[in-house]
């Protein structure tokens, strides 16, 4: 049990503190887009920047780990990401952070898949929705806080100090990572084979398609900007799909998509994603605009929802190990749209009905999370796990960046026709976003019906390295 928790403590550190700062922006942004001079969607470009440098660097995930081995991999991603928020923390003008959170994103790129790669290869699968579930206290935990920590911190120390707070946290992960991780610096291949033609079509599919969707808020669908750039990344992805496919030494390995279980979790995790992501980013334009809230009254009001999540995160995962997934998902994410629904409805800044809707988004985010995630890894073999768990977060950094543009998108098209109608430009704005939260609330009940598909009971063991078994 103390070496569990040894190893278990540098991991969460680390997606902590990847996990606070995919959150600690979001609120900081409206003070943000103030002091820099820049609109809401030039501001966007914060959180887009990082998911994409995100997504172009956790290709690299697998070979790294096959070239440099688990514990070299999750030090240097550490270091890099320390050394981006340091860069963050100095910016001066828009340009300079923005190319700072590229930086920062490919440390923060591997972290999260790298430190799901060792849970699932040292644990066996009867105890891998335990410890996940206190692994998971980390990433889930890190983005519950962030906004709630992010509103303190801006209030009373400016914006830069959402970026100086991840110093400490980085370097006390890196210390005990050094102590405990050790044993993972064994087992590496400085011969394998980088697949550099496929590493540079799925990078040519990012960039063009991350920009098509960029343009959606401004340009519209019917624009060439946004056609020309997304047809040329689908192109592009299904070149890379056709050259990959069971190809030796590719990329991914694609035949992880050939186990259903693992498909029908990365397609929840595509609806959520795009819900979720959408709705944080507009959570603080929805708290500081009409309703008038400050940054640290709109902070303390996201608490509730880290409080829930901790208390459910652990549970549903040692839960789950016994019980199966299907229960704990399904539950989950009807409470995440119920909670989305509760915002679409708000129109005064009653504190009681903000606080409720937190809870029952951290109830649901609770349940949700390490069965999903737990379900997926354990539906692929245990050579596929590394790449599993990359593709797996490759996703649903995509999916969040889609949720983004889709939600600016909305909001654009439903604010300028209240402003059309003479409506005042504050309440255009709340109407806009209560509008975007119901559409999100509705994409994760959509999500309910693909859980039916989920194994109903606990996994038995894989005997002979073989995929897990599981009663239908």
């Amino acid at each position: 049990m103390k070496n569990t928790i040894s190893l278990i403590i540098p991991l969460m550190l680390g997606t902590l503190m990847a996990g606070i700062d995919s959150s600690i922006v979001n609120v900081s942004l409206p003070t943000m887009s103030r002091e820099f001079g820049v609109n809401v969607d030039e501001i966007e470009w914060v959180i887009t920047i990082y998911m994409l440098g995100f997504c172009i660097f956790m290709p690299l995930t697998n070979w790294l780990r096959l070239r440099i081995g688990f514990y070299k991999l999750y030090l240097g991603s550490l270091l890099l990401f320390i050394l981006g928020s340091l860069g963050c923390a100095l910016s001066t003008t828009l340009p300079e952070l923005i190319t700072a959170r590229a930086f920062q994103a490919f440390g923060g790129g591997s972290l999260s898949p790298t430190a799901m790669a060792i849970l699932t290869t040292v644990f066996p699968a009867n105890e891998r929705g335990k410890v996940m579930g206190w692994w998971s206290l980390g990433g889930i935990t890190g983005p519950a806080i962030g906004p709630t920590l992010g509103g303190l911190l801006t209030e009373y120390f400016g914006w830069t100090s959402i970026f100086y707070i991840n110093l400490p946290i980085g370097i006390l992960a890196i210390a005990l990572a050094m102590r405990s991780l050790k044993f993972l610096d064994r087992s590496r291949d400085t011969s394998i084979h980088f697949d550099l033609s496929g590493f540079a079509l799925f990078t040519l599919f990012i960039l063009l398609f991350q920009f098509a969707i960029a343009q959606f808020s401004s340009q519209g669908l019917g624009s060439l900007q946004v056609w020309l750039p997304l047809v040329l990344s689908l192109a592009a992805l299904g070149v890379f799909i056709k050259r990959s496919y069971h190809r030796p030494g590719a990329l991914f390995d694609l035949s992880i998509f050939e186990r259903p279980t693992y498909v029908y979790c990365v397609l929840i995790t595509v609806l959520r994603s795009i819900a979720l992501f959408g709705g944080l980013f507009l959570l603080p334009f929805l708290l500081q605009g009409y309703l008038k809230f400050s940054e640290l009254e709109s902070g303390l009001m996201i608490l509730p929802n880290s409080i829930m999540m901790a208390i459910f995160t652990p549970l549903a995962g040692n839960l789950s190990d016994k019980y199966g997934p299907k229960r704990f998902v399904m539950a989950g994410l009807g409470l995440v749209a119920l909670s989305m629904f509760l915002f679409s409805q708000i129109n005064e800044p009653m504190v009681w009905y903000v606080l409720l809707s937190m809870m029952i988004r951290g109830i649901g985010l609770g349940l949700l999370i390490t069965p999903l995630t737990a379900t997926a890894m354990n539906a692929v073999l245990p050579n596929q796990v590394t790449p599993a768990s990359s593709v797996y977060t490759l996703i649903q950094q995509l999916s969040g960046s889609i949720g983004i543009a889709f939600s600016g998108m909305i909001q654009q098209f439903i604010y300028q026709y209240y402003i059309s109608r003479n409506t005042s430009e504050m309440l255009s704005e709340h109407y806009s976003i209560q509008y975007v939260f119901m559409i999100s609330g509705s994409l994760v009940a959509l999500g309910i019906f693909i859980a039916t598909k989920l194994p109903r009971y606990k996994a038995k063991l894989p005997q002979n390295n073989e995929q897990l078994s599981v009663n239908p």
